[in-house]
């Protein structure tokens, strides 16, 4: 008899959690498998909350969160605890997610331990190494590393050839986003996010997510435009998770506290998070995960970016990009708002990103 298969999964993120668990799920019901997951928790309070959803325990945890982190914070903690963690539980391959921080520091890791390493999302890319800064170049180096790359998409796939990667080690998979994200909508117990019984029903409601690095210099813009599209005589409802930056957290207050119609509340989880866009209109966000969740419900998107790694929303019609920009931000929320013909173009497109069974 052979012995199982050890696969490890690292992820650390919300983005990454969400996207991940659907895969360990899949991992623990084959018996030929010796499934093992590892956290890094760059996200700690977020991290945990979703570890409860999914039901998930971690065999490590490498608790590396602190205070303010920088980037250079989160890799040599991610790159130093990894050491130790590869050494003893030795795994066969170690399975990252996308573009985070976490995922480059933990395949590096990988490789120095000459562990081959599948990279779960790979082949998203926008045209310039800074947008989105810095998962942009995360993922770009995580296929630099990786022996497997399982791409979301075709497109994706034509990324990871362009770049040389060998086609037998690509796989097109669909993206677990969509998995994780049906499951939870059709719960039973989805609860109410916090803040949305002071909505009222009668009315649009916008859910809105801000917080990328390369948007802290625009925040202000940001927050002024959705100021504005509060005053629209359609009367819409903004709701916003607001993220803890200090870079987004104090502007955002600022301009938004006490305008009618705007709901800020802290961050919220996952749950909620699924159970907000099922009550929504639409999406306003700078996120790379809503772009693909929200259409999974027939919610258009407009995302807050110059650039995307989700072209196929685009050509698919479920995204709209109106960048940082506050008049193209009004501009669009107000097309959704008033023509009828327009929300229901995006509402009906395509999700291009899979039916649900991709892990």
């Amino acid at each position: 008899m052979t012995d199982r298969l050890k696969v490890m999964s690292v992820f650390g993120t919300r983005p990454d959690t969400i996207k991940m668990a659907p895969v360990v799920r899949a991992l623990r019901a084959h018996p030929e498998i010796d499934d093992l997951v590892c956290v890094t928790a760059q996200h700690r309070r977020m991290l945990d909350d979703l570890l409860r959803l999914f039901g998930i325990t971690p065999d490590f945890d490498l608790d590396v969160m602190t205070e303010d982190q920088t980037l250079t914070d989160v890799t040599t903690r991610v790159l130093s605890g990894m050491e130790g963690v590869l050494r003893e539980a030795a795994p066969d391959v170690v399975l990252v997610h996308g573009d985070t921080t976490t995922s480059t520091a933990a395949a590096l890791a990988a490789f120095y331990r000459r562990i081959a390493v599948g990279h779960v999302e790979a082949g998203l890319r926008t045209k310039n190494r800074w947008l989105p800064y810095p998962e942009e170049m995360n993922r770009r180096l995580t296929a630099t590393i990786a022996s497997y790359h399982f791409a979301p998409t075709p497109l994706a796939r034509e990324h990871l050839l362009a770049e040389n990667v060998d086609a037998a080690d690509i796989v097109v998979t669909g993206n677990t986003v969509i998995d994780a994200f049906l499951e939870t909508a059709a719960r039973a117990d989805l609860p109410q996010p916090p803040g949305w019984g002071a909505l009222d029903p009668q009315r649009p409601t916008i859910v809105v997510t801000a917080h990328r690095r390369e948007n802290h210099p625009h925040m202000r813009e940001i927050c002024d435009a959705l100021r504005e599209i509060a005053a629209d005589a359609s009367q819409p409802q903004l709701y916003w998770p607001v993220h803890p930056s200090p870079r987004v957290a104090p502007v955002a207050h600022e301009i938004l506290d006490g305008v009618a119609g705007v709901v800020l509340v802290e961050p919220i989880d996952y749950a909620e998070m699924v159970a907000a866009v099922k009550g929504c209109a639409f999406v306003l966000t700078d996120s790379g995960g809503l772009q693909e969740e929200a259409p999974c419900l027939g919610k258009p998107v407009l995302v807050m970016r110059e650039e995307t790694e989700r072209p196929e929303g685009l050509l698919a019609g479920t995204l709209e990009l109106v960048g940082p920009d506050r008049g193209r931000i009004v501009a669009a929320a107000q097309r959704l708002l008033h023509d009828p013909r327009v929300y229901g173009k995006m509402a009906h497109a395509v999700n291009p990103y899979g039916d649900g069974r991709s892990a």
